[in-house]
């Protein structure tokens, strides 16, 4: 397919890397909000087949964080009713993809097919056809694809990951990882195996990724929990990496209890140090225990993490990625293989539990 329709035909930029939005609901609106703040990035248009969208009318649109969609000003903005059209425009060097999981491949394909680098919110893709699809598509056409998995850009996620990247207190050893929440009623098709994909591809997806750059990916995984239809709705797993020295463990998935809608939590071993850090979101109140490095030689250390708000970690994942756009090397935290990593791990666990269940 030609690739006319773009102007950067792999080279390095040198100015802010203009965006094409595709997903104009939770996620769409979170993204938009990090382009206003970020000096790398410009949300230069977007696309939906909704003519209020089209029109500016973001009203309605609410998740479980951040502001309530508003109506925007589309001065400046180039508004395309499909896909189709936002790939062909001239001036798009990376497309957004902030639609509904089943629909990331096709829509990431196509995008690469024009001349588009993309950027896809996790997960991915449903299922590693899909992955091994994109990953085929970026080698074919020369395109970067990078995967939106915000969570080591998060306060205490982000300080341990830099931690563990600066080695400061020696390499990583262990840890144990949680991520919990209640039913999630305000995702439709939150269970559809074929659209959103479950609690394991939704929403544990965070923590096997992040497992990944911490650890590296596990050789195995032994999983027990609870089903749910097809998908697994609760899991404790535990996991094998090539040193027998490294020990992780993680527990994740839906409770039926929604006077806590959500709940995550971490503990890291490093050589010479143990990070620690838990937050609970509770129908009365928030309850945080704020991050502490309980050092080798007996110091509790609690760092004082910048001041942040829900966009902040949003704004530093899509700076990175403009950064990547920008030099042609994808970041880390945003590279493909981790995200597909992170999607065979999940249906890996969710096979387990469905043979023994």
């Amino acid at each position: 397919m030609s690739n006319q329709s773009t102007v950067n035909s792999g080279s390095k930029i040198d100015r802010a890397v203009n965006v094409g939005l595709i997903g104009i609901g939770f996620m769409g609106w979170i993204h938009s909000l990090a382009y206003r703040r970020s000096k790398l990035a410009n949300l230069a248009g977007f696309a939906t087949q909704d003519p209020s969208k089209r029109a500016g009318d973001w009203r309605g649109i609410q998740g479980n964080f951040g502001p309530p969609g508003e109506v925007i000003s589309t001065d400046g903005l180039q508004v395309f009713e499909s896909l189709e059209q936002l790939v062909r425009c001239p001036s798009i060097d990376v497309v957004d993809i902030c639609l509904p999981p089943h629909l990331h491949v096709d829509a990431a394909v196509l995008a690469m097919q024009h001349g588009k680098d993309v950027f896809i919110e996790k997960p991915v893709a449903l299922t590693i056809e899909g992955c091994r699809k994109i990953e085929q598509t970026a080698k074919e056409t020369g395109r970067i694809a990078l995967v939106a998995h915000v969570l080591p850009y998060m306060g205490p996620f982000a300080y341990a990951t830099e931690l563990v990247q600066k080695g400061t207190f020696g390499r990583p050893i262990g840890g144990y990882f949680k991520r919990v929440i209640s039913d999630p009623t305000w995702i439709p098709d939150f269970y559809d195996p074929n659209k959103v994909g479950g609690p394991l591809i939704d929403l544990h997806v965070h923590d096997l990724h992040w497992i990944q750059l911490l650890f590296g990916k596990p050789i195995a995984t032994h999983a027990v929990g609870r089903m749910k239809d097809q998908v697994a709705k609760y899991v404790h797993v535990l996991y094998e990496f090539d040193s027998p020295e490294i020990a992780v463990a993680s527990s994740s998935g839906v409770i039926d209890g929604p006077g806590r809608p959500f709940t995550h939590a971490f503990e890291l071993h490093l050589e010479r140090a143990t990070l620690h850090f838990d937050f609970a979101a509770h129908s009365d109140q928030a309850e945080t225990m704020p991050l502490k490095v309980i050092t080798h030689d007996g110091q509790v250390l609690r760092p004082e993490l910048p001041a942040a708000d829900d966009i902040d970690a949003f704004q530093s994942e899509i700076d990175d990625m403009a950064q990547s756009v920008r030099s042609r090397q994808p970041a880390p935290r945003l590279c493909l293989s981790h995200a597909l990593g992170a999607v065979e791990l999940a249906l890996n666990i969710q096979s387990q539990l469905a043979r023994s269940s």
